[in-house]
This record gives structure tokens, C-alpha cells and sequence, in this order.
């Protein structure tokens, strides 16, 4: 920067990566934050693997194996649905897979506190019926 430019904004190397390689398979560089954790594909693994296009997680199906694949894909779905499915964007995929995961645990925790009243009301009407009786 010269003394005569002084009210210019600094020069800046921003390197901006405007490549959407989404759905080319394996070996693309996957962009900042696709890799992670993904609570979707964990809790809704086979629903997930079909709404994202990756059919290794039709596993889920196999007994005693689907539980180690519900895990595998929460490790590695997120890379896998990148890969596999074409993205309009690193945001549009971000926002989809928050979707997955938000549905996924809210179904889950329904369940479970189905469950627990369930677990808690059961046996009140049991012993409220043998009093009566």
C-alpha cells in the first residue's frame, strides 16, 4: 500500500472455493464442515440412506448388523451423502442434513417419552383394576 492510497482497503489472498463437487462419488475434496457427526442418518439410518442416495445404508435392514451400520453412518454419512447426491450448495446440504437431524431425534425422544408413560401409567391401571376387582 502507497502513502498516497491510504484510505483503500488492504489487498487479501482469500482463496473462495465456488466448486460444487457434490455427487461425483469418492476422491472429490470435500468442502469445510460436510465432515461430522450425523444424528439423521444414526436415527433414521435406512430412511436416510434412501432420501441421500447412499444405498450402503440399506444395511440397517440386516439384523444385529443395522445397529453397527446406524453407527458407521453416523460417523461417515454425512460424507457419504455429499458424495453421493448432488447439492445445490455447501448451505443447502448443511440445511438439509440439520432437517435430517432435527426429525431424527425428535422422533426418537417421542418414543422414549411415550415410553415412559407408558412405563409409568401401565402399572398405575394394573393396580388401580385389582382394587377394584
Amino acid at each position: 500500500m502507497s502513502d498516497s492510497d491510504v484510505y483503500s482497503a488492504p489487498a487479501a489472498d482469500l482463496k473462495v472455493d465456488t466448486e460444487n463437487n457434490s455427487g461425483m462419488g469418492k476422491g472429490q475434496a470435500l468442502p469445510d464442515n460436510i465432515k461430522g457427526w450425523s444424528w439423521g442418518a444414526f436415527f433414521l439410518s435406512w430412511i436416510w440412506a434412501i432420501g441421500n442416495k447412499t444405498w450402503i445404508g440399506l444395511i440397517a435392514f440386516v439384523p444385529y448388523i443395522g445397529f453397527i451400520m446406524a453407527i458407521v453412518l453416523g460417523f461417515k454419512g454425512r460424507e457419504w451423502a455429499w458424495q453421493n447426491k448432488t447439492w445445490k450448495s455447501v448451505e443447502h446440504f448443511q440445511e438439509v442434513q440439520r432437517r435430517w437431524s432435527f426429525w431424527g431425534v425428535l422422533i426418537v425422544l417421542s418414543f422414549v417419552l411415550i415410553g415412559i408413560i407408558a412405563a409409568i401409567a401401565i402399572p398405575a391401571y394394573v393396580e388401580y383394576q385389582s382394587k377394584l376387582g
